[in-house]
Parts: structure tokens; C-alpha cells; sequence
């Protein structure tokens, strides 16, 4: 099955950050072969019948090979490609992203979050294992990650909905 990885923090090519070409031999270090990075910003398409028994193993083939630790997040291509059919459409799609963490299930109705995702001027839409789709007030934000990390305790990494759209267009059609 297809996945995409989403590492946290991860501009490639830029000082202090893994090169495109050593975040894909981390792939192939870890047994996925043919993994495709999508744009610069640590977003790879790979195949694994185990997605979360292989990221540790890229994670730790990528600080072998950079020296740069970086947490990385897993969802199935078709789960995006649902989410952004689910989202693509809405007046605000342009201001929603995805946030993918290691924190469980952000109950999204508990006043406290609600609260909190005011503070950063966004506020959640959906959500479930891992993972939230929340909305911004304003263009060109992003703020659900220091949310959610605040929220969860935990780190977390997002990409707009526009991301999302385009690849999907480019790997699940």
C-alpha cells in the first residue's frame, strides 16, 4: 500500500536540514525502494505493507546518514486522498491543513482545545487517531502545529490542504 511520510521540520537542501537524495536512501536503507519526494519539505510517497514498523527504521537511517533527527509521521495515500475529497471543496479549503502527531484522538468539542486553537487563530474541523484537519483565519497561515504540540505534549508537522490536493492529483489518480 502507498504512504505518505510526513517528517517534521524538514526543509531539503537547506543548511542544517537532509538533502532530497538522503532522505530518499534513508527509504531505501529501510527496505522501500521507490520512494518519491513530493516538493521540499519532507513529504514522501513510499510502499510498505508496514508503515509504522519501517518508519523507525527510516527515521534512523536518516540521523546515520545527515546527523539530523527528525520525527516522521505515516498515513495511508487513500486516507489523504479521503480527507482532502472531504475537504476540497469548503468555502475555506485554502486555509485548512493537516496535522499529523503522535498525541491520540484531540477530542476537537472539549472547550479547553477550542480555547486553545483561538489563541493561535485557527480552529479544528476534524479529527482522529494522529491525526486533525483544522482551519485558519487568515491566508498563509499555519497554526495548528504549535496547537496540537501544545495540546498533546507531543510533536506534530502540517501541510496545507493546497499541498494535499496536488498530491493527490499526482499520486492517487
Amino acid at each position: 500500500m502507498e504512504h505518505v511520510a510526513f517528517f517534521r521540520n524538514v526543509n531539503q537542501g537547506q543548511r542544517g536540514h537532509p538533502s532530497t537524495s538522503g532522505l530518499l536512501a534513508a527509504f531505501a536503507d529501510a527496505g522501500c525502494t521507490g520512494a518519491v519526494a513530493f516538493q521540499s519539505n519532507g513529504t514522501v510517497v513510499f510502499t510498505s505493507h508496514d508503515a509504522a514498523g519501517v518508519l523507525p527504521d527510516v527515521r534512523a537511517a536518516l540521523t546515520a546518514r545527515s546527523g539530523v533527527d527528525r520525527e516522521v509521521f505515516a498515513m495511508p495515500l487513500p486516507r489523504v486522498a479521503a480527507l482532502v475529497d472531504a475537504h476540497a471543496a469548503a468555502p475555506d479549503a485554502a486555509h485548512r491543513e493537516l496535522t499529523l502527531h503522535a498525541g491520540g484522538v484531540i477530542d476537537i468539542d472539549d472547550p479547553a482545545v477550542i480555547d486553545e486553537a483561538a489563541h493561535r487563530r485557527c480552529r479544528f474541523v476534524e479529527a482522529g487517531d494522529g491525526w486533525a484537519v483544522t482551519a485558519n483565519e487568515r491566508d498563509r497561515e499555519s497554526n495548528a502545529t504549535p496547537v496540537v504540540e501544545r495540546l498533546t505534549g507531543r510533536p506534530a508537522t502540517s501541510r496545507g490542504l493546497p499541498t494535499l490536493i496536488r498530491l493527490v492529483d499526482r499520486f492517487a489518480t
